[in-house]
């Protein structure tokens, strides 16, 4: 009998083959394909100089959430095109008060064992719940909604084993910063992440969520993980039980390497301009000062990640010197952080809370920074120019982090106010 990795197990399934190797080339059902309002209109203009008027693929998605609401008469429009395409082709619209394309993936769309393309990078952070998800560029994903195929080579798999606890202060972002420090940019090109071990059954949803975002931050294809306990809990907290199913690889699936963690080692982590494998602990950062704090995104904007920002910002104030803006990352979140009463903290602490989407995060809407300045951002990236100005500079870390550093103006370790 063949065994399989998490990966190949998956897209075995969905070429309808009963096994498929590193390297081998396949044509796959799609279960999902996503684009959003920076990719969108590319694909809409692909799909139709094929002569298609109507989708395939089962569920295909555009979302309306890097510039919402539109920030300039250019998004405006590309906007109003998607809405017009989906309301011809069968394609659902998520709109601009629903929230960041990942995170809505995450709460609406995906379960364990799909295949998910999408026409933006971090549209990996599906493979939290066992679903091979991949970026993909817009005129790929544009012929798999019309087609309902993709066409694939089987990645060779990385086993990224979590053994061990976090700490108190230390989160899941910390983990996967120190992880890409480790690899580096491009230690895992083309690589299926797959995770597991204790320190990964230990780990609630949101923070598995942040793992798999980032996993393209190495040169990642996917970034899976098992489906458990865990993934059904928070399928059913999204009113979506009937889409739980157990996944994981097979015992005794060949990996090409194994990276083990000691999740109880892992230290308050910040990833320094301009690349994200830039990675230094938090403490070792002190003093470098920070002129605007971002919370949110679709990599740090969920309720634990807001709560994890709250328990330090309670009853204290922001730095004179330190903006802060918190994004939720999707309308579900906003509502459930609103009737915690976290939004209320926030506000008291000095910040300002924008609707769910991406925000700050692209550089096209609230939050660009000006020259010179530096921003400490719980998202994904940090390179030259990432948040609408390529004379600022950006440091990224967790919520905790974040909270943190938004306190005392200058990057912190959250430890130190716990």
């Amino acid at each position: 009998m063949t065994v399989l990795t998490l990966a190949e197990k998956i897209l075995a399934a969905h070429a309808g083959l009963d096994a498929v190797a590193p390297g081998q080339i396949v044509v796959a059902a799609v279960d999902i394909a996503i684009a959003q309002d920076g990719t969108g209109p590319l694909a809409i203009q692909q799909i139709e100089e094929l002569g298609a008027k109507t989708v395939k693929a089962p569920t295909c998605v555009f979302f309306i959430d890097h510039g919402a609401p539109a920030p300039r008469s250019e998004l405006a429009n590309a906007q109003k095109t998607i809405r017009a395409f989906c309301a011809s082709s069968g394609a659902t619209l998520s709109d601009v008060e629903m929230g960041v394309c990942h995170q809505r993936v995450a709460e609406s769309f995906a379960k364990p064992g799909d295949l998910v393309i999408g026409a933006d990078s971090h549209t990996c952070m599906a493979g939290a719940l066992g679903a091979f998800a991949t970026g993909m560029g817009s005129t790929d994903v544009a012929v798999g909604m019309v087609g309902g195929q993709t066409w694939l080579r089987v990645p060779e798999s990385f086993r990224i084993e979590v053994t061990g606890g976090l700490r108190d202060g230390v989160e899941a972002k910390d983990l996967i910063l120190t992880l890409i420090g480790s690899l580096g940019a491009d230690g895992a090109t083309y690589k299926a992440l797959e995770f597991g071990g204790p320190g990964i059954d230990a780990l609630p949803m949101s923070g598995r969520l942040t793992l798999s975002n980032m996993a393209v931050e190495v040169g990642a294809k996917v970034g899976l993980m098992p489906s458990d306990e865990t993934t059904r809990e928070f399928l059913a907290e999204q009113g979506r039980a009937d889409a739980w199913r157990p996944l994981a690889p097979d015992a005794g699936a060949t990996y090409e390497r194994v990276v083990t963690i000691d999740a109880a080692a892992i230290v308050p982590t910040v990833a320094r301009p301009h690349t994200v494998d830039n990675t230094a602990p938090a403490a070792d950062l002190k003093g470098t000062k920070v002129d605007q704090v971002l919370i949110g995104t679709c990599t740090n904007g969920r309720l634990a990640d807001l709560r994890a920002a709250a328990r330090l910002l309670r009853g204290r104030c922001r730095s004179p010197g330190t903006r802060v803006i918190v994004t939720p990352a999707s309308r579900a979140v906003a509502r459930d952080a609103a009737s915690e009463g976290l939004l209320e903290v926030f506000w008291q602490a000095g910040a300002v809370v924008t609707n769910p989407g991406c925000g700050a995060c692209v550089g096209i809407h609230e939050g660009i920074l000006a020259d010179g300045e530096v921003c400490l951002s719980t998202a994904n990236r940090n390179f030259h120019g990432r948040m609408g100005n390529p004379e600022a500079f950006i440091y990224l870390g967790s919520p905790a982090t974040a909270a943190a550093t938004a306190v005392t103006g200058e990057i912190t370790d959250p430890r130190e106010l716990l």
